[in-house]
């Protein structure tokens, strides 16, 4: 008998593209939560932003949406090599120094002459491939698609993001 690859699980809800997302925001509380509902994230100094790849094309939006593609060229030129046809990309753009600290003066001074240190950390994929990945979850569960079940276009941009993440990071610090 052939093997037969199966048609892998899709990933979120089919629709077109959304456009710009209003991104989720830090609140200020006075104690950190507790539990395993609780996923922490580190807090970088740099420019939150959203990455928009469709048509061929990319854009560097603020978090207010505004469109910054001019002043994050560098990012902007790193992503259009991203394979995907289409996707939005929730991120932080920082300036990492070699001990894996962050600082927003640094990442300032660096845009305001040509910036080769410039570099997205990403942490959410909330559009990809006709697909609102925003209901994905962060925790697999029995009822929800786990990472094994991801689609091969989610996988693969994951693996590119971590093997571009590694290397930019490598390179940036070398400097």
């Amino acid at each position: 008998m052939a093997f037969q690859r199966r048609k892998p699980a899709e990933i979120g809800v089919k629709t077109s593209f959304p456009g710009f997302i209003e991104p989720a925001l830090a609140s200020s509380i006075e104690k950190v939560p507790s539990g395993g509902r609780w996923i922490h994230e580190i807090k970088f100094d740099g420019y939150r932003v959203q990455v928009h790849l469709a048509n061929e094309a990319v854009k560097v939006f603020t978090r207010r949406g505004h469109d910054w593609t001019h002043r994050f060229k560098k990012v902007a030129d790193d992503a259009w090599h991203i394979k995907a046809g289409s996707a939005i990309i929730d991120g932080e753009i920082v300036v990492p120094a070699a001990n894996s600290t962050t600082d927003f003066s640094v990442l300032q001074n660096e845009l305001k002459g040509k910036s080769t240190s410039i570099v997205l950390v990403a942490f959410d994929l909330l559009y990809l491939h006709g697909r609102d990945c925003r209901s994905f979850s962060a925790r697999p569960s029995s009822r929800r698609s786990s990472p094994a079940r991801m689609s091969n276009s989610a996988k693969a941009l994951k693996s590119r993001e971590k093997r571009y993440s590694r290397m930019r990071a490598r390179s940036a610090w070398k400097a």
